[in-house]
């Protein structure tokens, strides 16, 4: 028995303290799923050949459309507020899906987002415009693409491909939906989405300490 006990103050007691002070905003215990089992990328590229998966991998995911450069301060916000903060976490990646024909703007966005931060987690890859809507289809959103084929929203995946948000009843008993976070709003991002981060990052500790505590029975 004693043993347990101090398995659970070692390995389990940290990370509800986490939970708890990290979520003075969040009113879930844990993120709920919005959409399961997204699609993976398949073969989508960035600008080196490189394609990327979202299986196990915890993924921010955005669509900025063509106008790159005329909304590159969403960027900005995203990178301040959330990339900055959660890129050294091993499985972290964060994935824009942009329009072919865009490289010229993302590349600019790059050039000027690398010389504050480093982007080794932070990728574009390009599709056709056909493609971009299917896909964004079978993410079962509310809200649409514009005419742009962007949304000011981003999206948190899992390491499983689903897709997390703010769904159901929170622990108040009040009827909650978020399905993405808004690049334009500071706020957003810095309250909301800084808090579901730190929710869907802690269950991933969690799982991490409890196979190390199941190794040492």
């Amino acid at each position: 028995m004693k043993k347990y006990i101090v398995l659970f103050v070692l390995f389990f007691l940290p990370i509800v303290a986490y939970l708890f002070f990290a979520s003075g905003v969040h009113n879930f215990v844990n993120l709920p799923t919005v959409t399961a089992s997204i699609p993976d990328l398949g073969e989508w590229k960035d600008q080196e050949g490189n394609n990327f998966s979202l299986d196990d991998k915890i993924t921010v995911i955005g669509f900025p459309g063509t106008e790159i450069l005329y909304n590159k301060g969403d960027a900005f916000n995203l990178n301040q507020k959330i990339y900055d903060k959660v890129r050294e976490f091993k499985d972290f990646q964060l994935i824009m899906i942009v329009p072919k024909g865009t490289e010229t703007q993302t590349q600019e966005v790059i050039e000027q987002l690398g010389a504050i931060s480093d982007l080794s987690k932070w990728h574009y890859v390009f599709a056709t415009p056909e493609e971009i809507k299917t896909y964004y289809e079978h993410l079962n959103l509310v809200g649409q693409l514009d005419q742009n084929l962007r949304t000011p929203n981003v999206f948190i995946i899992d390491k499983k491909r689903n897709l997390r948000g703010r769904k159901g009843n929170n622990l108040k008993g009040e009827p909650e939906y978020k399905e993405g976070y808004n690049t334009i709003s500071a706020a957003d991002l810095h309250n909301q989405m800084s808090d579901d981060m730190k929710i869907i990052l802690a269950e991933y500790r969690l799982a991490l300490k409890k196979n190390s505590a199941d190794r040492i029975k």
